[in-house]
Order: C-alpha cells, then structure tokens, then sequence
C-alpha cells in the first residue's frame, strides 16, 4: 500500500458506522474521502473511522454486529478506538438454540489428491518423522542431548526420514494425576504420540517414578519402545539405549516413500495470530473460502480459539448441523466462562497491546473477525481440549486462544498442516505440522518477505480478491502437504515449544 495512494477505507457491512483506514501510516487529520467524508483526528492504519455521528450510548457497529457502545458523543470522522467504547456483554448461552441453518457443501467439480506416506491404520502422515515423547519433564535434558546426537550421526544415514523431534512437555508429577480436568492433558499427550506423520513408531522416555506412567502413553504396545531412565546404568548407557532404539525406527521410516491420497485423507487446522483489524477484511475471508473448498473436497477442517468465538457463537449455532451439535458449542463455552471466571479473568485481557495497535478495539470486534476464517461450511463436530477429531468437515476443535496452546491442541486432534494468519507478525511454527502463514497486509509481507508464504494484503487494495488469494490458499496446502512446497518458517528453521493446556491443579 503505497503512502501516496488515494485515501482509502473499508466498510464492512451495509448497517457498519464504523470503517477501517487502508493507507500506510494512516491518513492525517483534515483527509477528505472521494464520498466526503473528513477526518476529525489523525487516524492510524486499520483504526476505525466514524461514517456518522454516534450520540452517547449509542450502537457502534462493525461487521454488521454492535462491537461496543460510545461512551460519549462520537462525530462523524473521528477515531473510534477502544478508550471511547463501552464493552458490550457476550450472547447469552441459553438462548442459543437455532441450528441446521448452514446449507451443505456441493462437492468441487475436480478431484483433488496429494502425496503423503501410508500408515499402517491406513491413515496418512504428510511428513515422515521419528517421534519421541516424554511421561515427565524431569528427561527432557537427556533426551534433548541424545536428540542432537541422533540428528548429528544417525539421521544423515536414513534420507527418508526428515526429522527427529522431540515432544517434550511440563507434565507428569508434582500434578493431581486423578483430578478431573487432568484428562486434558493426559489424552493431549496421548493424542500426540499417534500424530499420522509418526508412522506408528514413537518412543517414549520415562523417568520411573512418575504419575504419567509411560505405559499410559503406548497406545496398546508391548512396550518394548519405552526407555526408563532409572533403570539405565547412567548417562552414557541411556543416550546408548535411546540411540539403540531409534536407530531401529529410522531404518523402518525410512522404507516409506510418498504416494497419493484423496484429499478427504487430510486434517488442516486454522489459526490467527498477532490479528490486526485487517485479519478479519483479507487474510481470515481468504482462509475461510479455502476452508469451504477443502470441506467441498472431502478434507476436515478445526478451527479453534474458545475466548475468540465466546463473543461471536451466536453465528455459529445456527450452522451447526445438529442439536448436538449445537448443544456441544454452548457447552465448550460454558466449560471456559467457567474456568475463567475461577480466576477472576476480565474479558478486556483480550485483545492484547499488539492487537490494539493494529486497530482492534476489544474481544467483541476480534471475535468477530476470527471466526470469519471458519468459512460458512455446516459444523459437523466439536472437540473438547485434546481430543482426536472424529468426523470429516469443519469441526470446532476447542482450546484457547494461545498460539502455541492451540497448536498443540490442533496437533493432538490429528492436524496435518495449519494455515496461520496474522496482521502484526509472528514467528510462530510448529515442528510436527508445516505452518503456512498468511499475511493481512502488504506492508508486513514486505518487512518479513522471508517468513510470510501467502500476502493477503492485495485484498485491501484491490489488487485481488477473496477468491484469488482464497484460491492460492487451497492450492498451496495440496503442495505443502505433498512435500512440494516448503514454508518460509520451516526453511528458516524455527521452531516453537508444544504448550500442554492444563487446567488440573498442581500439587
């Protein structure tokens, strides 16, 4: 977006009396539009415009839904920002009982494959990674230095193989083992060591004496791919032992080779982060065409983030495609009103400083604009924290709003690859899953040119539209998936840490 463009907003919604500045460095006070419209205020980048004037108390409305109440009077082109609003209150749960409202998706003309490695269940992995997993922290150490070691002199033998990884955790003693939300985290770490792209061969380290016990985590096994730390004959026999066992799995990983699969076989997971008031214009409608498509071919689709659907659910019952349905989204969100209000969390801790700077003004107006990337498919399904997904379609994996939180929870419920969007810029990746990032804005696909792979920006500016990019979205997971493609995170070689959600106590 070039500084010296004409000035430029964008209205959402016919009703919207609120718009977005589109320029770079926003417009400066006294900007005329080409409808009329002067500033009353310097007005910075994807910050809200007033299209009319709002008296004290009155609707300010965004998307076509109230995103707050002016807290005094607002005239017509001046800045609405979070200080001048009244924070709405969320859709009442018991009132939301519409559903099956969503017309099902009519199936793409074309059909769409993608290359990935065969598991012995039959499903599909679209990387092919020797997994081992942790029962307690206490062997992350160790287990990192024989990690390193087995990247250094085992894994150049097996070039099958892309990795070795490491799914290290904060779980397994010092908890309340037997409390009942501790399911959460036992069945996330569960769901974890069967991710499709393990081929069936993770390991486990252990410690000995912790209350995760490894066997918990074998899914049936005989247990001969357990390491016991306290069983072994210190440092050097257990980096031995664990290498031993690796090895074993390498030379078997490495006999897999890409075939193709219907894209029906594939899991892609959605997220936003560091969202800006350009997420929910370009980069989210962008990922939500892409969504429809893939649940037009046959794929499933999570999208997550409890605490940023809780203010805009009451758009999402009615395309649930059950009473069921329905009843289980109202009961993730009653589960998390619950578990935030034991700890006295005001709703205003979401957004965060950097969401503010990017124009959006509280949790109404950021839900709104996330659950967009949902698309308008029926919802088949909803996932508590850390279940497996069971059903194909849009599914509502539940978790919160943490980047890499949620990201965990999508990798547990058997996420093959997440698109990621974000307005303010985000390193994020995760090692498991490639991570196709999306851009909101052409100015941050120009600062950070070699982390973002899709520029959702021309949107803005109307260079492309929703379908274009929506399109290239579609296309670019299919090569992703395939090992066409790799993303700009992953040549950088970043990688962030799993983050369990645990909401057991601690002991």
């Amino acid at each position: 977006m070039q500084e010296d463009m004409e000035p430029l907003y964008i209205k959402v919604k016919e009703i919207d009396n609120t718009a977005i500045i589109v320029n770079n460095g926003g417009l400066k006070q006294g900007t005329v539009f080409k409808c009329g419209l002067e500033l009353k205020n310097m007005i910075p980048q994807g910050h809200k415009v007033a299209l009319e004037d709002i008296e004290k108390d009155g609707e300010i409305i965004r998307y076509g839904e109230i995103i707050g109440y002016a807290k005094g009077r607002i005239e017509k082109g001046s800045w609405i920002r979070d200080a001048v609003m009244n924070l709405p209150v969320p859709p009442e749960l018991n009132t939301l009982k519409t559903y099956g409202k969503a017309e099902p998706k009519e199936p793409l003309d074309e059909e769409y494959t993608f290359l990935g490695y065969r598991n012995s269940d039959g499903t599909a992995g679209v990387k092919n990674i020797l997994g081992i997993t942790t029962s307690v922290q206490c062997v992350v150490g160790v287990l990192e230095f024989a990690v390193q070691k087995i990247k250094e002199e085992l894994l150049p033998k097996y070039p099958n193989v892309e990795d070795v990884i490491a799914i290290n955790h904060n779980y397994g003693c010092g908890v309340a083992i037997n409390a009942g939300d501790a399911k959460i985290p036992i069945r996330t770490i569960q769901n974890l060591a069967k991710h499709p792209s393990f081929g069936g061969e993770i390991m486990v380290v252990g410690l000995g004496c912790e209350k995760l016990q490894p066997t918990r985590l074998n899914d049936g096994k005989d247990n001969d791919n357990i390491v016991m730390l306290q069983d072994q004959n210190g440092f050097t026999n257990m980096i031995q032992t664990i290498m031993e066992m690796a090895e074993e799995r390498l030379e078997r990983l490495n006999q897999r080779e890409r075939e193709e699969f219907p894209i029906s076989e594939l899991v892609v997971g959605v997220q936003c982060g560091g969202s800006d008031a350009f997420s929910g214009v370009t980069a989210n409608p962008a990922v939500g065409y892409a969504a429809d498509l893939l649940v037009k071919a046959g794929a499933t689709v999570l999208f997550s983030e409890v605490t940023e659907v809780r203010d805009a659910v009451h758009l999402l019952t009615p395309r649930a495609d059950s009473r069921e349905v329905a009843d289980a989204l109202v009961r993730e969100m009653d589960w998390y009103d619950k578990y935030l209000n034991k700890g006295d969390v005001d709703r205003s801790a979401n957004p965060s400083p950097g969401n503010k700077k990017g124009g959006l003004s509280n949790v109404v107006e950021k839900s709104l604009g996330s659950v967009i990337k949902s698309g308008t498919s029926p919802i088949t399904d909803v996932l508590s924290p850390g279940e497996k997904v069971r059903k194909k379609g849009l599914n509502f994996a539940a978790t919160p709003a943490s980047d890499f939180v949620c990201g965990t929870l999508q990798l547990a419920a058997g996420m093959h690859l997440q698109v990621f969007t974000t307005g303010r810029g985000t390193p994020y990746n995760l090692s498991m899953a490639p991570v196709l990032k999306v851009s909101t804005r052409n100015e941050l696909k120009n600062q950070w040119n070699d982390l973002i792979d899709i520029n959702a920006g021309t949107i803005a500016t109307g260079k492309a539209t929703i379908e274009d990019v929506g399109w290239e979205i579609f296309h670019d997971i299919i090569a992703t998936a395939s090992g066409k493609k790799t993303t700009c995170t992953d040549k950088c070689g970043i990688r962030n840490d799993l983050a369990l959600f645990n909401p057991a106590p601690v002991t």
